[in-house]
Protein backbone atom coordinates (compact mmCIF):
# COMPACT_ATOMS: atom_id res chain seq x y z
CA UNK A 1 0.00 0.00 0.00
CA UNK A 2 2.78 2.25 1.05
CA UNK A 3 4.56 1.79 -2.73
CA UNK A 4 0.70 2.17 -4.11
CA UNK A 5 0.40 5.71 -2.74
CA UNK A 6 3.61 6.72 -3.16
CA UNK A 7 3.77 5.89 -6.62
CA UNK A 8 0.15 7.34 -7.05
CA UNK A 9 1.66 10.64 -5.84
CA UNK A 10 4.46 10.80 -8.45
CA UNK A 11 1.91 10.38 -11.00
CA UNK A 12 -0.09 12.84 -10.04
CA UNK A 13 2.77 15.12 -9.13
CA UNK A 14 3.09 14.76 -13.24
CA UNK A 15 0.03 16.29 -14.73
CA UNK A 16 -0.45 19.53 -14.94
CA UNK A 17 -3.75 19.55 -14.43
CA UNK A 18 -3.57 18.75 -10.89
CA UNK A 19 -1.00 22.01 -10.75
CA UNK A 20 -3.74 24.05 -12.38
CA UNK A 21 -6.26 22.65 -9.65
CA UNK A 22 -3.88 23.99 -7.22
CA UNK A 23 -2.84 27.15 -8.46
CA UNK A 24 -6.84 27.72 -9.06
CA UNK A 25 -6.94 27.75 -5.29
CA UNK A 26 -3.97 29.20 -4.14
CA UNK A 27 -3.94 31.79 -7.13
CA UNK A 28 -7.42 32.40 -7.10
CA UNK A 29 -8.33 32.78 -3.00
CA UNK A 30 -5.10 35.12 -2.89
CA UNK A 31 -6.27 37.68 -5.66
CA UNK A 32 -9.85 37.94 -4.28
CA UNK A 33 -8.91 37.95 -0.82
CA UNK A 34 -6.72 40.81 -2.33
CA UNK A 35 -9.70 42.50 -4.12
CA UNK A 36 -11.81 42.35 -0.62
CA UNK A 37 -9.12 43.74 1.27
CA UNK A 38 -8.71 46.59 -0.84
CA UNK A 39 -12.27 47.15 -0.59
CA UNK A 40 -11.99 47.18 2.91
CA UNK A 41 -8.99 50.04 3.19
CA UNK A 42 -10.77 51.98 0.77
CA UNK A 43 -13.81 52.01 3.04
CA UNK A 44 -12.19 52.87 5.96
CA UNK A 45 -10.01 55.51 4.14
CA UNK A 46 -13.26 57.45 2.67
CA UNK A 47 -14.88 57.26 5.79
CA UNK A 48 -17.71 55.06 4.69
CA UNK A 49 -17.33 52.15 7.37
CA UNK A 50 -21.52 51.54 6.84
CA UNK A 51 -20.11 49.54 3.50
CA UNK A 52 -18.48 47.25 5.15
CA UNK A 53 -20.50 43.89 6.34
CA UNK A 54 -20.81 44.12 10.41
CA UNK A 55 -19.95 40.49 10.05
CA UNK A 56 -16.24 41.11 8.67
CA UNK A 57 -15.74 44.29 9.59
CA UNK A 58 -11.64 44.64 9.05
CA UNK A 59 -10.77 41.36 9.77
CA UNK A 60 -8.42 40.30 7.86
CA UNK A 61 -9.45 36.79 8.18
CA UNK A 62 -13.14 37.31 7.03
CA UNK A 63 -11.51 39.02 3.67
CA UNK A 64 -9.91 35.83 3.13
CA UNK A 65 -12.08 33.83 4.16
CA UNK A 66 -14.95 34.53 2.01
CA UNK A 67 -13.12 33.89 -1.17
CA UNK A 68 -12.20 30.67 -0.36
CA UNK A 69 -15.71 28.56 -0.75
CA UNK A 70 -15.91 29.07 -4.63
CA UNK A 71 -11.66 28.68 -5.40
CA UNK A 72 -10.70 26.05 -3.16
CA UNK A 73 -13.62 23.86 -3.95
CA UNK A 74 -12.88 24.42 -8.11
CA UNK A 75 -9.18 23.57 -7.36
CA UNK A 76 -10.35 20.61 -5.35
CA UNK A 77 -12.63 19.10 -7.99
CA UNK A 78 -10.12 19.81 -10.34
CA UNK A 79 -7.73 17.64 -8.27
CA UNK A 80 -10.54 14.75 -7.34
CA UNK A 81 -11.58 14.29 -10.76
CA UNK A 82 -8.04 14.11 -13.02
CA UNK A 83 -6.36 12.03 -10.48
CA UNK A 84 -8.73 9.51 -11.88
CA UNK A 85 -9.91 10.98 -14.94
CA UNK A 86 -6.17 10.37 -16.60
CA UNK A 87 -6.33 7.16 -16.01
CA UNK A 88 -9.05 6.67 -18.82
CA UNK A 89 -8.14 9.44 -21.16
CA UNK A 90 -7.46 7.61 -24.36
CA UNK A 91 -3.54 7.72 -25.71
CA UNK A 92 -2.72 9.55 -29.06
CA UNK A 93 -3.90 7.49 -32.22
CA UNK A 94 -0.16 6.70 -32.87
CA UNK A 95 0.23 4.90 -29.53
CA UNK A 96 -1.87 2.69 -30.03
CA UNK A 97 -4.99 4.84 -28.68
CA UNK A 98 -5.32 2.60 -25.18
CA UNK A 99 -6.08 4.01 -21.89
CA UNK A 100 -3.78 4.73 -18.87
CA UNK A 101 -5.96 2.16 -16.66
CA UNK A 102 -4.71 -0.73 -18.11
CA UNK A 103 -1.03 -0.47 -17.51
CA UNK A 104 -2.30 0.89 -13.96
CA UNK A 105 -3.60 -2.20 -13.18
CA UNK A 106 -1.57 -4.79 -14.71
CA UNK A 107 1.35 -3.10 -11.93
CA UNK A 108 -1.34 -2.62 -9.17
CA UNK A 109 -3.48 -5.12 -9.50
CA UNK A 110 -5.48 -5.00 -6.32
CA UNK A 111 -7.90 -2.74 -6.88
CA UNK A 112 -9.48 -2.11 -3.94
CA UNK A 113 -5.42 -0.62 -2.85
CA UNK A 114 -5.42 1.47 -5.54
CA UNK A 115 -8.53 3.21 -5.15
CA UNK A 116 -7.49 3.92 -1.37
CA UNK A 117 -3.92 5.07 -2.96
CA UNK A 118 -5.65 7.29 -4.86
CA UNK A 119 -8.18 8.59 -2.42
CA UNK A 120 -5.21 9.11 -0.15
CA UNK A 121 -3.37 11.07 -2.83
CA UNK A 122 -6.56 12.92 -3.45
CA UNK A 123 -6.61 14.23 0.44
CA UNK A 124 -3.24 14.39 0.86
CA UNK A 125 -3.14 17.46 -2.49
CA UNK A 126 -5.98 19.10 -1.40
CA UNK A 127 -5.13 19.32 2.27
CA UNK A 128 -1.52 20.52 1.38
CA UNK A 129 -3.13 23.13 -1.36
CA UNK A 130 -5.00 24.63 1.46
CA UNK A 131 -2.22 24.64 3.97
CA UNK A 132 -0.75 27.27 1.50
CA UNK A 133 -3.89 28.88 0.25
CA UNK A 134 -5.15 30.13 3.59
CA UNK A 135 -2.17 31.41 5.35
CA UNK A 136 -0.91 33.15 1.67
CA UNK A 137 -4.72 34.63 1.56
CA UNK A 138 -4.96 35.53 5.48
CA UNK A 139 -1.41 36.69 5.04
CA UNK A 140 -2.03 39.33 2.14
CA UNK A 141 -4.86 40.22 3.21
CA UNK A 142 -3.26 41.93 6.62
CA UNK A 143 -0.66 43.24 4.39
CA UNK A 144 -3.71 45.08 2.09
CA UNK A 145 -5.61 46.25 4.91
CA UNK A 146 -2.38 47.43 6.90
CA UNK A 147 -2.93 49.80 9.58
CA UNK A 148 -6.99 50.02 9.22
CA UNK A 149 -6.54 46.29 10.38
CA UNK A 150 -8.54 44.97 13.45
CA UNK A 151 -8.95 40.90 13.40
CA UNK A 152 -12.25 40.15 15.14
CA UNK A 153 -11.66 36.10 14.75
CA UNK A 154 -9.69 34.51 17.43
CA UNK A 155 -7.09 32.19 16.72
CA UNK A 156 -9.19 28.93 17.71
CA UNK A 157 -11.53 29.72 15.24
CA UNK A 158 -9.63 30.69 12.46
CA UNK A 159 -8.03 26.81 12.68
CA UNK A 160 -11.44 25.17 13.55
CA UNK A 161 -13.01 27.62 10.15
CA UNK A 162 -9.83 27.01 8.30
CA UNK A 163 -10.22 23.45 9.09
CA UNK A 164 -13.60 22.98 8.00
CA UNK A 165 -12.87 24.63 4.53
CA UNK A 166 -10.66 21.93 3.84
CA UNK A 167 -12.89 19.24 5.14
CA UNK A 168 -15.43 20.63 2.45
CA UNK A 169 -13.05 20.97 -0.40
CA UNK A 170 -11.39 17.34 0.95
CA UNK A 171 -14.92 15.76 0.64
CA UNK A 172 -16.36 17.59 -2.69
CA UNK A 173 -12.78 15.93 -4.22
CA UNK A 174 -13.57 12.61 -3.02
CA UNK A 175 -17.00 12.75 -4.43
CA UNK A 176 -16.11 14.64 -7.70
CA UNK A 177 -13.30 11.13 -7.42
CA UNK A 178 -16.13 8.80 -6.73
CA UNK A 179 -18.39 9.99 -10.10
CA UNK A 180 -15.30 9.96 -12.70
CA UNK A 181 -14.75 6.05 -11.63
CA UNK A 182 -18.82 5.40 -11.84
CA UNK A 183 -18.56 7.48 -15.28
CA UNK A 184 -14.96 6.53 -16.58
CA UNK A 185 -14.51 9.98 -17.38
CA UNK A 186 -13.48 13.28 -16.17
CA UNK A 187 -15.58 15.83 -18.66
CA UNK A 188 -18.58 15.30 -17.64
CA UNK A 189 -18.39 15.26 -13.55
CA UNK A 190 -15.88 18.36 -14.02
CA UNK A 191 -18.47 20.39 -15.96
CA UNK A 192 -21.20 19.56 -13.92
CA UNK A 193 -19.17 20.27 -10.43
CA UNK A 194 -18.05 23.26 -11.28
CA UNK A 195 -21.26 24.73 -12.97
CA UNK A 196 -22.89 23.78 -9.83
CA UNK A 197 -20.32 25.47 -7.75
CA UNK A 198 -19.55 28.69 -9.30
CA UNK A 199 -22.07 29.33 -12.16
CA UNK A 200 -25.84 28.26 -11.28
CA UNK A 201 -26.25 26.20 -7.74
CA UNK A 202 -28.58 23.86 -8.66
CA UNK A 203 -28.59 22.40 -5.31
CA UNK A 204 -29.10 26.06 -3.73
CA UNK A 205 -31.74 26.55 -5.95
CA UNK A 206 -33.58 23.23 -4.84
CA UNK A 207 -32.97 24.47 -1.21
CA UNK A 208 -35.36 27.66 -2.13
CA UNK A 209 -37.61 25.09 -2.84
CA UNK A 210 -37.44 22.15 -0.43
CA UNK A 211 -35.54 21.79 2.77
CA UNK A 212 -33.99 18.33 1.94
CA UNK A 213 -32.14 20.21 -0.43
CA UNK A 214 -30.44 21.38 2.35
CA UNK A 215 -28.75 17.71 3.54
CA UNK A 216 -27.36 17.25 -0.39
CA UNK A 217 -23.45 17.67 0.18
CA UNK A 218 -22.39 20.38 -1.14
CA UNK A 219 -25.16 22.20 0.83
CA UNK A 220 -24.90 20.20 4.15
CA UNK A 221 -21.15 21.64 4.46
CA UNK A 222 -21.47 25.44 3.36
CA UNK A 223 -21.42 26.79 6.72
CA UNK A 224 -18.02 25.15 7.83
CA UNK A 225 -16.77 27.91 6.18
CA UNK A 226 -18.36 29.90 9.22
CA UNK A 227 -19.19 32.76 6.80
CA UNK A 228 -22.15 34.80 8.80
CA UNK A 229 -25.11 35.42 6.36
CA UNK A 230 -24.84 31.83 4.30
CA UNK A 231 -28.08 31.11 3.11
CA UNK A 232 -28.92 27.78 3.49
CA UNK A 233 -27.53 24.19 4.54
CA UNK A 234 -26.63 22.82 8.14
CA UNK A 235 -25.36 23.64 10.90
CA UNK A 236 -21.42 23.21 11.20
CA UNK A 237 -21.17 19.82 12.75
CA UNK A 238 -24.33 17.84 11.46
CA UNK A 239 -23.05 19.32 8.55
CA UNK A 240 -19.74 17.80 8.52
CA UNK A 241 -21.20 14.63 9.68
CA UNK A 242 -23.43 14.44 6.36
CA UNK A 243 -20.96 15.58 4.26
CA UNK A 244 -18.89 12.73 5.12
CA UNK A 245 -21.57 10.55 5.13
CA UNK A 246 -22.02 11.33 1.51
CA UNK A 247 -18.34 10.91 0.56
CA UNK A 248 -17.79 7.60 2.53
CA UNK A 249 -21.15 6.01 0.73
CA UNK A 250 -20.11 7.72 -2.87
CA UNK A 251 -16.17 5.91 -1.99
CA UNK A 252 -18.20 2.55 -1.62
CA UNK A 253 -20.47 2.62 -4.59
CA UNK A 254 -17.32 4.04 -6.79
CA UNK A 255 -15.17 0.50 -5.15
CA UNK A 256 -17.29 -2.13 -5.49
CA UNK A 257 -18.20 -0.83 -8.88
CA UNK A 258 -14.53 -0.86 -9.57
CA UNK A 259 -14.07 -3.76 -8.50
CA UNK A 260 -16.61 -5.42 -10.50
CA UNK A 261 -16.01 -4.44 -13.81
CA UNK A 262 -13.37 -4.62 -16.70
CA UNK A 263 -11.00 -1.39 -16.78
Amino acid sequence: MRTTVGAELRKAATLPAVWAGAAVTVVGSVALAVLNAVSVRGAVSSGQEDMIADSSGTSPFESAVTAMPITGVIGALVIGVVVIGSEYTADRAESGGGRQIATTLVSSPRRVDLLVSKVVTVVALVVATALVAVPASVGVAWVVTGSVAQESVSLSDALLRSGGATLYWACMGLIAFAVTVLTRSGTIPLVVFIANSSLVSVTFLLSRVTELANWLPDMAGRNLFGIEGAEGGLEPLPGALVMLAWTLVMLVIAGVVFERRDG
